[in-house]
């Protein structure tokens, strides 16, 4: 059995997600905003909670996705692990939770989306960037990275307004 901490996480993005070359691979970083609400019967109305804000990083193919896909402001739904990085300073240690993304999506209870499938690419056929690296041997990532033309998950028969769903 895993003994990750697991989470969902239901809120807005914070800010424009960024991407970066690391050593690791492409990751994708952005802050997520999740308000609570509880029901108060005193005002028969919904009460907003303290918002928490998390810190999502997203690596690999994901990172890509997000990059390409998701803005400041859009609802989001994030699945995946906690954690807690840890880092020295010359003020001493610190450290804050992360959540390690293994799936970000739209909120589609919030508005619709158009979703196109990515081509695969492997890493021999992407070229690298030409921008020399930055602080801490991060790079950022054009967005070239992804092949255009991604074909639809269904097609739209003129008879029938009614698509197929895209998997089976």
């Amino acid at each position: 059995m895993s003994k990750e901490t697991v989470v969902t996480v239901i809120g807005n993005v914070v800010n424009p997600p960024e991407r970066k070359r690391t050593a690791s691979g492409p990751v994708t970083n952005f802050r997520v905003a999740s308000t609570a609400q509880r029901f108060s019967p005193e005002t028969q109305a919904w009460v907003d909670k303290k918002t928490l804000y998390l810190d999502v990083e997203c690596w690999n193919e994901l990172s890509g996705n997000v990059s390409h896909s998701i803005s400041k402001g859009d609802p989001v739904i994030v699945v995946g692990e906690m954690f807690t990085d840890e880092w020295e300073t010359d003020q001493g240690r610190r450290s804050k939770v992360k959540l390690r993304a293994a799936t970000v999506g739209p909120d589609l209870t919030r508005g619709i989306s158009d979703f196109r499938r990515t081509s695969r690419t492997t890493s021999e056929t992407v070229p690298a960037p030409e921008e020399p690296a930055g602080a801490g041997g991060e790079e950022s990532l054009a967005s070239g990275d992804y092949t255009d033309g991604s074909a639809p998950l269904y097609e739209v028969d003129s008879d029938d307004r009614v698509p197929e769903p895209a998997l089976h």
